[in-house]
């Protein structure tokens, strides 16, 4: 059971990663050994945190981004033996070749659901533009807060 749910999940993560390593390829210019090193490294530390996620839902409803995020974040964390490893090479990546793969699926799946989010009316479509709206604007400011805090703006 395990086994097809990888299989399942590495045939996902091989798609996204190609979609990941063209953007950053085409987009930033970034070489493609250090692309696919960089997204293989990513795309084990996602298969990995999914896989755990699997295996722990039998005990435990948590979502899958919890133990890849945590996974990520514990090899990288400073007393890592793999930090310096792990962040020379997903360095190579740029923030926003994975964020074109995302933005890829997340148009998909609207475009999928359309028709069911036309039917909820146009009350839904005012609630929703006002949470994306707020959000952005919260993220802004917490960051802006953040990054004076810390002295970098």
């Amino acid at each position: 059971m395990i086994r097809k749910y990888c299989i399942r999940q590495a045939g996902l993560l091989c798609l996204v990663s190609l979609i990941m390593i063209l953007t950053n390829m085409i987009g930033y210019q970034m070489p493609l050994k250090d692309s696919i090193a960089g997204i293989l490294l990513l795309s084990a530390i996602a298969l990995f945190g999914l896989t755990v996620s699997h295996a722990m839902s039998r005990f435990v409803q948590l979502p899958s981004m919890l133990y890849v995020s945590m996974t990520g974040l514990l090899l990288a964390c400073p007393i890592s033996p793999v930090k310096d490893a792990v962040i020379q090479i997903t360095s190579q990546i740029q923030f926003m070749a994975p964020a074109t793969a995302l933005g890829a699926f997340a148009g998909i799946s609207l475009g999928k659901d359309l028709k069911d989010f036309a039917k909820l009316g146009w009350k839904m479509v005012i609630i929703t533009l006002l949470v994306i709206t707020g959000t952005f604007i919260f993220s802004a400011l917490v960051a802006d807060v953040v990054l004076r805090i810390t002295g970098a703006i």
